[in-house]
């Protein structure tokens, strides 16, 4: 667990894959001195770590205990990005008395009915593709499971390092595509009950929410919707611009106060 800075109000980062806590490094740097900037690593995705499986129940539990140990009494802002946002948006919807804002990256309400019906059959043989070549990357392990996370790393062009990549933190595309550990069939569609700003990149082959989604999220008093000219790792390809672009919109929280 990591805390930086000295705000009187939190904002915590949750990563996807294939990152770690390191991921927000540019956005502590460019928000710490207004905000306290906290962020880890979730369970199972770091290197040295066992390989195992987590149900969504123990990732959200561990979420809300990072936040409860780290701000107690306080309602957070929360920063996501990839299985960040899966995991912190039901988070969020289990726990909305702990969760003031929400900023999610490039995921939206991916899977939805709504956004299955605008993906062209080319798209989702593309998502079923890499998801459960990662699936099996984690159910083989070892040095091939590593070799296959880095493969695909490389091929849906991650900007980071990719000796970082391994195995282990796919996951929950296992659990997502086998039903292991309760599966995420008790996951809910995304309604955020507090103000939400969703950026995303537009230089993607396909997107991963729906037009009328992002037309909801906009239309909410207090959100707004935002696409970069990006790819999905909007805060690295864009980094300073997607800085100024959030500490814009929390700052016109304060100018309503």
């Amino acid at each position: 667990m990591f805390v930086e800075g000295t705000g009187s109000e939190a904002i915590v980062m949750i990563h996807g894959w294939p990152d770690t806590h390191r991921l927000w490094q540019s956005q502590v740097e460019a928000l710490r001195a207004e905000w306290r900037c906290i962020r880890f690593t979730l369970p199972g995705f770091e290197l040295r770590q066992t390989r195992r499986a987590y149900s969504l129940d123990e990732v959200v539990e561990g979420i809300r205990r990072a936040v409860e140990q780290t701000c107690p009494g306080e309602q957070v802002t929360l920063l996501l990005h990839d299985w960040g946002c899966f995991f912190g948006y039901q988070f969020a919807m289990r726990h909305p008395h702990l969760v003031k804002r929400v900023i999610g990256v490039d995921i939206g309400d991916a899977g939805s009915r709504r956004h299955r019906q605008e993906l062209s059959l080319k798209a989702k043989a593309m998502i079923f593709g890499y998801q459960i070549w990662l699936a099996l990357a984690w159910r083989i392990g070892g040095r091939i499971g590593d070799w296959m996370a880095r493969t695909m790393a490389r091929a849906l062009h991650y900007p980071g390092d990719t000796k970082s990549v391994g195995a282990q933190m796919g996951y929950p595309y296992y659990v997502q595509w086998t039903g292991a550990l309760g599966g995420y069939r008790r996951a809910r569609a995304l309604t955020p009950a507090c103000p939400m700003l969703f950026v995303y990149g537009k230089r993607k082959p396909l997107m991963f929410h729906s037009s009328a989604w992002a037309e909801g999220i906009a239309a909410r008093s207090g959100s707004q919707v935002i696409g970069f000219d990006a790819g999905h790792w909007v805060m690295l390809e864009m980094s300073e611009e997607f800085d100024h672009a959030v500490a814009r919109w929390l700052a016109s929280f304060d100018a309503m106060v």
